[in-house]
């Protein structure tokens, strides 16, 4: 007995490490049915539930129970349902981005009714593809395989639509992307201003050609004067200078010109509108080259009703040298030769702003004549100055009686609010303009300017002239011309003249009133578009070809005026 206790107690031992290790297994058991359970139950929840409905914008199919069944088996089931998984997903996205596209439009009422009309109607074709009988059946209601050929068939027609989803958003996106438009929109403008920059160069630069150049009739009649006098040199013998020429008591008048034609206008209109012709003296200058053209002219026709013209070249009045004269001697420098004469054409078109200033008639002598007057007649007391772009159309001896309360010149003045005034003209960041002038004074106009060379002589205006010319040698006081030299020389020996005197702007200015044309006694074309060029303004040309002389015979060869 005792040994069976103690068996028993070892056994006791033994049945204790016994119980543990079943109650250890049952314990497994139970957890195990648990979750068996656990997972049926789920299962029943899922085969008893009705699935929702899919977004209601995408208008996919629902086939109830037997899809959702097919889709939780699926990974375990049929691999070929995983593959209709995902072409039913992409799908579902195309059409919800096709929908939004085509909502957004409709909401910005954009022009596109033909691009609104595609998107809804692919997003119908892939919504009634989805919905064809043959597709439906095979694929969303079966509870069986899928048939591969089928599925491969649907795979591909919904890919293809898929890839004009695709094509249709880009193709439209940026009607619809704002920050897309508004950066294709700044790169158009920045293309178009790039565009009309250059066209604004190449405009300047053929403006600036065609006012340079020498137009063919012109060239052609100074060609028929000279053969004129090659021919008969017997007929243009030079004549003892009239004593009208010196006499103070008429009317004088200078025109600087190497324009033939342009100077028979200028001194016709004068003649035709004075009240006593044969009071008026016209002195007129030229270069040597139209020296001889200019007297066979005056002497094929004579200025008509008594009036009087004098030809002189610049290279008569000796006194016009480089040692005197700074602009002759600013002409000697290789530098300034450079910048005007090495002007080449493809460098012009990259600073249009200066490119007129680069024209060498600016240092000619015939453009700086006018501030040698005095000198040149210094038997005169008054002398009007004509520009021989000018058209003159009433008498002009009341400029005579003008009071001038002691100022040199005569001018009408050309400002309006900020424009025309001394600071466009004039370098202000100079020290020497900055502290001699008020940049807000008006500027005046060259063209037509009565000057009183009594009063100049007085003032020694010429002086003031070489004075500042000789320190605008490098350009930094400046652009070149001789107005802005102008403006400084008779800054306060100005005298402001009713603007009906001097009209401007006909060379490039297309609205200004007639009426104001018709009263003025003075038209000027000052610009590029000169009447005697085939650019110029058609409205404003006849006003100057009136006084053209049509019956000289060189002119009609010549085809002037046609």
């Amino acid at each position: 007995m005792a040994v069976a206790v103690r068996g028993s107690r070892g056994g006791g031992g033994s049945g204790f490490g016994g119980f543990s290790l079943r109650s250890f297994f049952s314990y497994r058991i139970f957890v195990s049915a648990m979750f068996s359970l656990l997972f049926i139950a789920t299962l029943s929840v899922l085969f008893t539930t009705n699935p929702s409905t899919p977004h209601h914008d995408s208008a996919l199919p629902t086939t109830g129970n037997a899809y959702m069944r097919r889709t939780f088996l699926a990974l375990n089931s049929d691999p070929l349902k995983t593959r209709l998984d995902l072409i039913y997903k992409q799908a579902n996205d195309h059409v919800t981005l096709v929908n939004a596209y085509a909502a957004y439009a409709r909401k910005l009422k954009l022009e596109i009714s033909r691009q609104m009309r595609m998107f809804d109607d692919l997003a119908s074709n892939i919504s009634n593809l989805q919905m064809k009988p043959s597709y439906r059946s095979a694929l969303f209601e079966s509870d069986g395989p899928l048939d591969e050929d089928v599925l491969r068939h649907f795979e591909k027609e919904i890919k293809d639509k898929v890839k004009v989803a695709r094509l249709m958003i880009a193709e439209s996106k940026e009607n619809y992307d704002n920050q897309l438009k508004i950066q294709k929109l700044k790169d158009t403008i920045f293309a178009v201003n790039e565009l009309l920059i250059k066209a604004k160069k190449n405009g300047a630069f053929a403006s600036s050609i065609a006012a340079k150049s020498i137009p063919k009739s012109l060239h052609c009649l100074a060609m028929r004067l000279v053969e004129e006098r090659i021919s008969h040199p017997e007929k243009y013998k030079e004549e003892e200078p009239s004593p009208e020429f010196e006499d103070p008591s008429l009317y004088h008048y200078a025109i600087f010109s190497d324009n033939v034609i342009a100077v028979s206008v200028v001194i016709r209109s004068v003649v035709n509108n004075s009240d006593e012709p044969w009071k008026h003296v016209f002195h007129v200058v030229t270069d040597r080259m139209n020296l001889a053209p200019m007297k066979v002219w005056f002497k094929m026709r004579p200025v008509e009703r008594g009036a009087y013209v004098e030809v002189k070249a610049v290279e008569d009045f000796t006194f016009l040298n480089s040692s005197y004269v700074p602009v002759l001697r600013q002409l000697e420098s290789a530098k300034l030769q450079k910048f005007y004469f090495e002007n080449r054409a493809e460098n012009a078109t990259t600073d249009t702003h200066n490119m007129k200033y680069r024209n060498p008639k600016y240092l000619s002598m015939l453009n700086h004549l006018r501030f040698y007057l005095p000198e040149m007649y210094p038997k005169l007391h008054k002398i009007l100055f004509l520009d021989d772009d000018v058209v003159v159309q009433k008498d002009l001896t009341g400029l005579w009686k003008i009071d001038l309360d002691g100022k040199v010149n005569g001018a009408v003045e050309t400002c309006f609010g900020s424009f025309h005034r001394y600071a466009q003209y004039l370098n202000f960041s100079h020290p020497l303009i900055r502290e001699r002038f008020n940049p807000r004074a008006c500027a005046w106009a060259y063209g037509m300017n009565i000057f009183d060379l009594d009063a100049w002589r007085q003032e020694k205006c010429t002086e003031q002239y070489h004075y500042w010319q000789n320190l605008n040698e490098d350009r930094t006081l400046w652009k070149l011309g001789t107005l802005p030299p102008g403006l400084i020389t008779f800054y306060s020996t100005t005298k402001s003249l009713d603007k009906s005197w001097h009209v401007l702007g006909l060379g490039y200015n297309p609205s200004i009133s007639m009426d104001e044309i018709r009263n003025a006694a003075v038209i000027h074309y000052n610009g590029n578009m000169k009447p005697w060029l085939d650019i110029a303004m058609n409205q404003y040309k006849k006003l100057w070809t009136y006084y053209l002389d049509n019956d000289m015979e060189f002119v009609q060869m010549c085809n002037f005026g046609l």
